[in-house]
């Protein structure tokens, strides 16, 4: 069975994804739900919940509502809700239950639109998916409906919003550009799913480390406007393989340029992973690196540079429970289907040295792991945050 864990905790869905790129950017989020999902969201995999202010609802689904479809209840709901808070935009994402039922999200986002006279964005978020696939969904529709485009402008296409499907581009196309001065670097794919941290300034510092000075870090210390502007930044720098489809569509649209990165390894961490750095080439030939691709890519290119006067050749492979582009990928990278291929890794002891979240190391112990283990937290696997950047919670 490729899904049951027994010794990993549930890692973060789809929707939870959705929910922590929207989470700062003003809007009025819906999850679609009867009470469960979001309180996962709220209770677990959403760590700003208890220290900032975000408009989440759940819809209170009812058996009778899911199975009669009531839309116009819960857009009702949602029209008063807003009329209360005034966001910027409302958010409808989907949960298990509208993907069971075939709830067509496209035309509860018009009937949204065309009752609340402010944008909306829907997501088809299924809850079986892990975290980044609801992310890149949510990164695609945000620049996509956004990127571009000014609060006149959205008023303006919202009075004619209509029944009929809309499956135009609604951008400028590069046309208009918002804040013309803007000259910066735009960060995308930095959630607390995907980094562990929940802090701008935290976020900032490691990005003033990297070389990168004043970038703007979508979706955490931005509201919609760093989306808006998002056509004038210099380039993009990409820390999740799931920002990647936001980055490719910026890029033909407004023609940013981008690059993939991850400037956010802990300080903790390297100098971890410095202690064996004199034993890697001679008794440590093989080291396996356990969590989100680019994070990995980035710490297995660290470790290149501290073993570069090596003589010894140095296996490093990186795996991963979650997205995996290839084109990022090099040979002997692992794209794992479910606990029980980690399980075998474990216990063939074939890597010298591991370098993964907590409960990974829980899982090699009891396998039977003979070599050595660096923790490297992930949020999305365990919920154990990460706060300066030099301790782990």
């Amino acid at each position: 069975m490729k899904k049951l864990l027994r010794y990993l905790s549930p890692f973060a869905p789809d929707q939870s994804g959705v929910s922590g790129v929207l989470y700062e950017l003003g809007g009025l989020i819906v999850i679609c739900d009867a009470g469960g999902c979001s309180g996962n969201i709220c209770g677990f995999d959403e760590p700003r919940w208890f220290t900032k202010k975000s408009a989440v609802f759940s819809a209170g689904l009812r058996d009778m509502d899911a199975i009669m479809g009531r839309d116009d209840k819960l857009i009702e709901k949602l029209a008063k809700a807003q009329e209360k808070l005034k966001c910027s935009f409302t958010a409808l994402i989907a949960t298990p239950v509208p993907a069971v039922i075939g709830t067509d999200m496209k035309a509860l986002k018009r009937m949204a639109e065309k009752k609340t006279g402010v944008p909306c964005i829907s997501i088809n978020a299924i809850g079986t998916r892990y975290y980044d696939e609801g992310e890149s969904l949510a990164w695609y529709e945000l620049f996509r409906e956004f990127a571009g485009r000014d609060s006149a402008e959205e008023s303006d296409e919202n009075t004619k919003a209509s029944a009929s499907e809309d499956t135009t581009d609604r951008t400028t196309g590069g046309e208009k550009k918002l804040n013309p001065d803007l000259k910066t670097v735009g960060i995308i794919g930095a959630t607390p799913l995907e980094t562990g941290y929940s802090s701008s300034e935290v976020l900032m510092d490691f990005c003033k480390g990297y070389g990168i000075n004043e970038p703007v870090i979508y979706g955490i210390g931005t509201g919609l406007d760093a989306i808006r502007y998002a056509g004038n930044v210099q380039k993009n720098l990409v820390v999740s393989a799931a920002g990647l489809k936001a980055a490719r569509y910026l890029k033909d649209t407004f023609s940013i340029p981008y690059e993939v990165g991850y400037p956010f390894i802990p300080e903790v961490v390297t100098k971890a992973v410095e202690t064996f750095v004199d034993r890697i080439g001679n008794d440590i030939r093989r080291v396996l690196i356990v969590h989100s691709q680019f994070a990995a890519n980035e710490l297995r290119s660290d470790i290149r540079a501290m073993t570069e006067n090596s003589t010894e050749d140095i296996t490093i492979d990186c795996a991963t429970f979650f997205m995996q582009e290839a084109e990022y990928a090099e040979t002997g990278d692992i794209m794992l289907s479910g606990e029980d291929e980690l399980w075998e890794i474990a216990e063939s002891n074939k890597y010298d040295l591991v370098i993964g979240d907590t409960d990974i190391k829980r899982l090699f112990d009891v396998a039977g792991y003979k070599g050595s283990f660096v923790e490297f937290p992930e949020f999305a696997i365990s919920g154990i945050p990460m706060d300066d950047g030099k301790t782990l919670a």
